[in-house]
């Protein structure tokens, strides 16, 4: 009778915002790897080349 008359979780809010929360996370994940496996080499970007550096 207690049990039921207390409500420990909200099926309608609580699974809502934790499948958002999940979605939100994972679509950051999914950024962040595209951006760590389409950036720029270290040996292209660190490196200047000498027809850019053009002394008068």
């Amino acid at each position: 009778m207690i049990n039921s008359s207390i409500a420990l979780y909200s099926w309608t809010n609580g699974v809502v915002m934790i499948a958002i929360f999940a979605v939100v996370c994972i679509t950051l994940v999914g950024i962040l790897i595209n951006f760590m496996s389409t950036g720029k080499k270290n040996d292209e970007s660190d490196h200047i080349s000498e027809d850019d550096n053009i002394e008068n």
